[in-house]
């Protein structure tokens, strides 16, 4: 019986240590949420200005044309994938990969007909166990990424799409929308459907060397500021996530540790009762 307590009190310490470290990163993940969603409703004014601006150089000038805003026969799909460099965060990158798994089961028939950006170490990972082809990847983001952490596969994933590497290009990552709940979204990013829709109204800007000449320059400055964005809601979506799963394990590290108390105590109380037994058994014998 006193092994037994040993063993339990062994485990009933374990579980306090344990429990010490998810709540310590629950509540790290709870200060860097707060940053990381500040960031990213403060990234969104800038890109509606873009689009804004575009839309209406598109609106006010006829017959305009750009790869990135013409649809052409899907051959090739482009994705890109956001995912974390570190786990401990739930289903925040297994629900994710999930879906980006299952939508390139249905549309594709081979490797050939797609290829895969990917922005975190568990996504690269992923990937590159099923040797699925990623053309370019980015691990090792800080927790408050900056653009010029993304702008070089931002930029690559616009450039191959108005080489004409593929034709059409989606962005997958897990919108951020409270600390409970992130939901895994594939949105096609190119090409560009959003702009020149007909409804804009055009304001009377001069612009030099001309209307054409801006566009080129700010549609894909428009497409890297939408995957810097979603690069944002990542992260805040990974800070809730990981905060939510961290508080879970709390709970379930105390309740494990209730549960182990209550069992040490009983066995202390049953060798105390054996003790006390044992003893008025050899007084009575000695009487």
């Amino acid at each position: 019986m006193a092994k037994g307590m040993r063993e339990i009190k062994r485990e009933i310490k374990g579980k306090q240590s344990t429990r010490q470290i998810t709540k310590a990163m629950e509540m790290v993940a709870a200060s860097k949420l707060r940053r990381a969603q500040e960031a990213a409703v403060a990234s969104r004014p800038y890109a509606d200005k873009l689009l804004e601006v575009v839309n209406n150089i598109a609106a006010g000038t006829k017959g305009v044309r750009h790869p990135m805003l013409e649809s052409r026969p899907i051959k090739k799909t482009g994705y890109l994938v956001i995912t974390s460099d570190r786990g401990l965060a739930g289903g925040y990158n297994a629900n994710l990969l999930r879906k980006v798994t299952q939508t390139i089961k249905e549309k594709h028939k081979s490797s050939e007909e797609y290829v895969i950006f990917v922005i975190g170490r568990k996504g690269r990972d992923y990937f590159r166990r099923r040797q699925m082809p990623i053309l370019e990847e980015v691990i090792g983001l800080s927790d408050s990424p900056s653009f010029g952490d993304v702008k070089s596969i931002a930029a690559t994933a616009v450039n191959k799409f108005s080489e004409g590497a593929y034709d059409e290009l989606y962005i997958c990552y897990n919108e951020f929308v409270n600390a409970l709940t992130q939901i895994p979204t594939e949105t096609r990013l190119l090409p560009l459907e959003n702009v020149t829709d007909g409804n804009t109204p055009v304001s009377s800007y001069e612009y030099e060397p001309s209307a054409e000449g801006v566009l080129e320059i700010l549609l894909p400055k428009y497409a890297e500021t939408l995957i810097y964005s979603a690069v944002l809601d990542g992260k805040a979506s990974e800070f809730g996530a990981r905060m939510t799963a961290m508080g879970s394990a709390t709970k379930n590290a105390t309740k494990m540790i209730n549960q182990l108390t209550l069992t040490y105590n009983r066995a202390r109380q049953a060798a105390i009762t054996q003790e006390i037994t044992e003893i008025v058994a050899g007084a009575n014998a000695q009487s």
